[in-house]
């Protein structure tokens, strides 16, 4: 029962076993031939590696012979020298005529101009004495007197080195004034045959080209190469010597050094570099061939090539055949996916899929466009609830026109009809007329800035007739913001601030002005007032909502705030600024949509 519940529930997926088993024979092939690929390249690349491993060993042994016979022929010419009579005599003799001094000074400069003559490779050749006498090449040259020989490295070295013999790593020959070269120095301990004892030094400085030549000769690969390293690690020879010195580059010298592996690896950059060593019995040196693993497997590529197109061909037909079925079953779920994507835009009359499965996915077909449905209704059901609120809020804004106000302002043209001010009677009806008819006759949302002004000016006319020795008023409004559309009694509850909180607190007569204009491509009204100015932690907490007091106007500020925020976007909206006693600016900003001007 089990195995025929599995079976059902495997086929159930598809509309027939046949594209079940073409699904399935397809994915097999595709995985029997991925494996057998990964198997041919990687027993490919082994082979390829390791006889390119095996070259690269071959090559730089080849170097390290041709090194030591190099480095032999030099070490001859200086035994040669080094072992005369007559670089002794001249050196260490303090009893001879100053002929015969001259006389072996003359022998020593001809065979050192012999051999210079005879090899291109020799940059200096000296023999040096501890007691300071010396001879340099043709016996003209001399040391400098600004580098001590004896404080030199190599030459202490070779005077208390075992074999009295060192050659060194490269460097700037600086002892010599008449030459800055880059040598390797080959130098032999002087002995003085008059106490048995090593008081000088026979030195040849190589050429760097020479040793450079000698690792040139053979090349590894497009971009590999050969470098030396002598007994201590330090660099005898690179081939990128300058940048060695300058930290562009570097080797892994410590591993290179500590590894007695046929061959070292170094993974740290963008392509892998293989190291192969072999050591100098004579020299202590270390040559190393470098070499990049993209060189090493390059021969690999044409046997690749053949698995890759050998692949390519069976997996072209496999893909081909089974791309027709896998497109007429991915087909619904396809069709999903592009619903959905109508569904995040907003478009839900488009959203509905056709169900033409009996399978899960059709069922999921019908369980979305079920929840599209809903979700559609549900967010028709907020925009008419969010409409019906702003109306009632615009509403009860409408019906929030101050009783305490309504009161004080009929009290007054009661004493004014009493002391025959007909004039000011007339005056103070009709702006309040005037008030209540803007107030209470417009249904809309949003007003002109120029109605939004006449209003807050019917307001002021009778405020500045109840107060008239409180306060005046000034309004200055920019005809081409005039048509500009703001959202109704957004100016009147700042105007009724400044009066109630600035003005009518203070001891002389006020002034507020408003001030209206463009600015960064959006319409401003600005309500300033010269009153008792507010307290800088009154000011951060302007915003707050508060407890409506109905002495005052019922609607605050932060709901003005709000509505502008929620009607033109967070970059809209009141700000403020104030100083005690000197007053305050209240700043609306509004977007300017002249498509929706009220001309």
């Amino acid at each position: 029962m089990k195995r025929e519940s599995l079976k059902k529930s495997i086929f159930r997926k598809f509309r027939s076993t046949q594209s079940t088993m073409m699904v399935s024979f397809s994915l097999l092939m595709v995985l029997a031939m991925l494996i057998f690929l990964f198997i041919a390249l990687s027993h490919t690349k082994n082979v390829a590696f390791e006889n390119s491993v095996e070259a690269t060993s071959s090559i730089t042994k080849q170097v390290n012979d041709n090194i030591d016979s190099y480095i032999e022929s030099m070490e001859n010419i200086a035994a040669v020298v080094a072992n005369g009579s007559e670089v002794s005599a001249y050196l260490f003799s303090n009893e001879e005529a100053a002929e015969e001094e001259q006389l072996n000074k003359n022998r020593i400069v001809s065979q050192f101009e012999t051999i210079k003559n005879s090899r291109d490779d020799i940059s200096n050749i000296a023999a040096v004495g501890n007691n300071g006498k010396y001879i340099v090449n043709d016996g003209q040259d001399t040391l400098s007197d600004y580098v001590n020989i004896k404080n030199q490295r190599w030459y202490q070295t070779t005077l208390s080195s075992r074999s009295g013999q060192v050659i060194s790593s490269s460097h700037v020959q600086n002892v010599i004034p008449s030459s800055y070269k880059w040598v390797i120095t080959l130098s032999k301990a002087l002995i003085n045959n008059q106490t048995g004892k090593r008081e000088g030094v026979f030195f040849v400085d190589l050429n760097y080209e020479s040793i450079s030549d000698l690792c040139n000769r053979n090349r590894i690969g497009s971009k590999g190469y050969v470098f030396i390293l002598d007994e201590l690690g330090n660099v005898v020879y690179h081939p990128k010597q300058q940048l060695m010195y300058g930290g562009l580059k570097t080797e892994n010298i410590d591993q290179i050094m500590r590894s007695d592996a046929s061959y070292i690896i170094n993974e740290s950059g963008d392509d892998s570099i293989i190291y192969t060593k072999s050591i100098s019995a004579k020299t202590g040196w270390s040559v190393v061939g470098a070499t990049y693993a993209s060189d090493l497997l390059k021969n690999n590529t044409q046997t690749q090539l053949i698995y890759f197109l050998a692949m390519f061909l069976l997996l072209a037909g496999v893909l081909i055949l089974s791309s027709f079925i896998s497109r007429e079953i991915t087909k619904p779920i396809r069709e999903l996916k592009d619903s959905m994507i109508l569904v995040e835009r907003g478009q839900f009359e488009q959203a509905n899929v056709e169900v033409i499965a009996n399978n899960e996915l059709g069922s999921l077909t019908k369980s979305f466009n079920i929840m599209t449905e809903r979700i559609q209704n549900l967010m028709e059901e907020n925009v008419h609830e969010q409409k019906e609120k702003r109306k009632n809020e615009l509403k009860a804004l409408q019906a929030q026109i101050n009783p305490h106000f309504l009161y004080n302002t009929l009290d007054s043209i009661i004493w004014m009809s009493e002391a025959k001010k007909n004039e000011e009677v007339v005056l103070m009806t009709s702006a309040l007329a005037r008030l209540f008819r803007q107030a209470i006759s417009n249904d809309k949302e949003e007003v002109s800035i120029r109605e939004e002004i006449e209003y807050v000016k019917n307001y002021l006319t009778i405020q500045k007739m109840r107060y008239k020795d409180k306060m005046d008023f000034e309004i200055q409004i920019d005809p081409r913001i005039e048509g500009i559309p703001i959202i109704k009694f957004a100016v009147q509850p700042l105007v009724e601030n400044s009066i109630y909180h600035g003005l009518k607190v203070k001891d002389t007569k006020g002034n507020l002005q408003i001030i209206g204009g463009i600015e960064g491509g959006n319409a401003y009204i600005e309500i300033e007032d010269n009153g008792v100015g507010m307290e800088k932690e009154t000011l951060e907490h302007i915003f707050d909502d508060q407890k409506k007091d109905y002495k005052r106007n019922g609607v605050g500020v932060n709901n003005v705030q709000r509505r502008l925020k929620l009607y033109y976007g967070e970059a809209y909206g009141i700000s403020y600024e104030s100083k005690v006693g000197i007053g305050t600016k209240a700043r609306i900003c509004v977007p300017i949509e002249r498509e929706k001007r009220y001309e």
